[in-house]
């Protein structure tokens, strides 16, 4: 079984030979040059054989065209420190444009995934990374700053999240002629940590639908990510994409209640900390052997809740990929 069939017979609930696995990370230095990214990405799929790649930029390349700048500090998740952001005063959101998705730092990431799917075998499924209009927000003007300007001056955010997601459909066109498997949509702010539903539902959750609904119909294989502790779960679950991934190891809803609410395929089982970072792996093992047995293996992508740590004992992310053989039923 390849991994593309391998992958539509889980979202569908279908028996498969066994459950599919991946893992992703950020590349800190690499991921400045579409081909050091490149390359890293394929090094990392060669050596594990997942059963897709997640492309994973730094957050700022969707913004950084805007004059947003930040550095790599070496924290141990690979993201970096915001130093400068292009929004300060409520007015900015309305002066921001659309950015060409074939020039400056997204034109580097077109080239980078060309660079990708050249140097991988062709069956091997490819997602980019796209952060949601609010993510990117976030980014563009920090997180106390967008809260702020979203409650007190919602029309001018809400100018800002038009022009953001016009962007993201850009990008998407542009992506339109490579051999991609589809996207991998990150959300940080669909959590009850962070807004409240109305709040999300206004200025987060329409631009998601508008985004999602415009995905080619050849892109077969989109994941939504949830980031945060405290999950708006049943208010994305009908969104169109065939996976979800979120800290399931961390925070409700565990495993099954994800498959309880949620049609596609539950992406998750690991903790990336607790088993993946700081485990052995034999902690590895017995915690995969326990979420196949939650999930049946039917409908489960084997992962973690979000990115894995960059200094993680590589022994661990072998025990993640070998735990999966003979897994299927």
């Amino acid at each position: 079984m390849n991994k593309q069939e391998r992958l539509t017979k889980t979202i569908a609930g279908e028996a498969t030979d066994r459950a599919p696995v991946a893992l992703w990370r950020h590349w800190p230095g690499d991921d400045q040059r579409a081909a050091d990214l490149a390359q890293s990405t394929i090094e990392f799929q060669n050596l594990y054989d997942w059963d897709f790649v997640k492309v994973t930029p730094s957050s700022s390349f969707s913004v950084s065209d805007y004059g947003v700048q930040d550095v790599w500090e070496g924290n141990t998740e690979g993201t970096r420190r915001y130093i400068k952001r292009a929004v300060n005063r409520s007015l900015d959101w309305t002066e921001l444009r659309p950015l060409d998705p074939l020039r400056g730092a997204l034109g580097r990431q077109i080239e980078c995934l060309r660079l990708i799917n050249s140097g991988l075998d062709a069956d091997v499924p490819v997602i980019q990374t796209i952060f949601s209009p609010l993510a990117q927000a976030k980014n563009i003007a920090g997180e106390d700053v967008l809260i702020r300007h979203l409650r007190t001056h919602p029309d001018r955010v809400h100018t800002g999240l038009n022009t953001l997601t016009e962007s993201i459909l850009r990008f998407i066109e542009a992506m339109k002629p490579l051999p991609l498997a589809g996207i991998f949509y990150a959300v940080q702010h669909a959590s009850y940590d962070k807004l409240s539903e109305d709040e999300y539902t206004r200025f987060g959750l329409a631009y998601d639908r508008k985004i999602l609904e415009a995905l080619p119909g050849k892109w077969w294989f989109n994941m939504l990510h949830l980031h945060g502790n405290a999950p708006m779960f049943k208010l994305v679950s009908d969104l169109p994409v065939q996976s979800i991934n979120w800290h399931d190891q961390e925070t409700d809803p565990d495993l099954v209640q994800g498959k309880s609410m949620y049609n596609g395929a539950v992406c998750g089982g690991l903790s990336r900390w607790e088993h993946v970072h700081n485990g052995t792996p034999m902690v590895v093992r017995e915690q995969v052997r326990a979420a196949l047995a939650a999930t049946n293996s039917r409908r489960f992508i084997l992962s973690t809740g979000c990115v894995s740590m960059i200094t993680s004992p590589l022994s661990n992310l072998r025990a993640v990929r070998e735990s999966v053989e003979n897994s299927g039923n």
